[in-house]
């Protein structure tokens, strides 16, 4: 996709005000990774005074649609990507802010072919929540399709 990161971060936060509902601050975005950050914000702590489950939910989320954006932005015209499934894991206590990377689980040329084919590709992305001490907070997968718009 020919767009650099500060348009697919203005994208998504047009588009998804839960985006910028909680700021997001969309770090890197590529097709290979999609790096984005939750601020500390009292407005979104749980009852531990750290970052609430929900928010981290939507910080991985949509860390995964921006990557879904690099990597499919140029076949928007023929195919809406869509959230299919979502699963999360919290593994230790976020505190602070808390940054999520997602990754592709399939090359996009494979998911392309299978749209360019007829049918409606089904690709995972991973993502890994960390807080500022690199410590591994939360892991996520979210499995993504192109729905054709014909």
């Amino acid at each position: 996709m020919s767009t650099d990161q500060m348009s697919i971060g203005e994208m998504l936060a047009a588009t998804v005000p839960m985006a910028r509902t909680l700021n997001l601050e969309f770090v890197e975005t590529s097709a290979d990774k999609a790096v984005v950050s939750l601020p500390d914000q009292g407005a979104y702590h749980n009852h531990v005074g750290g970052p609430h489950a929900g928010a981290m939910f939507t910080l991985g989320e949509s860390a995964s649609g921006a990557i879904v954006l690099a990597a499919f932005g140029d076949q928007l015209s023929r195919a809406v990507p869509l959230a299919v499934r979502a699963e999360i894991g919290y593994k230790k206590l976020a505190m602070g802010a808390v940054t999520a990377t997602a990754t592709l689980g399939r090359p996009a040329a494979d998911v392309v072919a299978e749209l360019d084919a007829g049918q409606r590709p089904e690709f995972p992305v991973s993502i890994e929540i960390r807080r500022a001490d690199g410590a591994v907070t939360g892991e996520m997968q979210v499995v993504w399709t192109l729905r054709p718009n014909n």
